[in-house]
């Protein structure tokens, strides 16, 4: 199941971590919601294969360790939202789908 485009109509922020907004449900260590708004990475189904580490040309991501989550102890977390140069890479390699860029919630970070 990929990511819901539509998460922020759909969830509810929760907060931040990481200085990344957080959209619940979350309930760790195994639900742990989607994390950013411009850039969004859905923790729940990324597997941390590092494939939008690699390919993302201004290093919007970084690892943040998720402990005793079910898919991975690690997760790509968008950190530098800001910084997204709406290339859609991260997207396109992301093998789960756990990946969503908008352009038009750049302004909302």
């Amino acid at each position: 199941m990929a990511i819901d485009p539509n998460f922020e109509e759909n969830r509810d922020q929760e907060g931040q971590e990481h200085d990344v907004d957080v959209w619940g449900p979350t309930d760790p260590p195994e639900e742990l919601g989607i994390r950013g708004t411009h850039v969004a990475v859905d923790f729940d189904i990324c597997i941390a294969d590092g494939a939008c580490l690699e390919d993302c040309p201004v290093d919007v991501f970084e690892w943040v360790d998720t402990p005793d989550h079910p898919e991975s102890e690690i997760k790509a977390n968008p950190t530098q939202e800001d910084q997204c140069i709406d290339c859609m890479l991260c997207v396109d390699v992301c093998p789960v789908d756990a990946v969503d860029v908008d352009p038009g919630r750049a302004g909302r970070i």
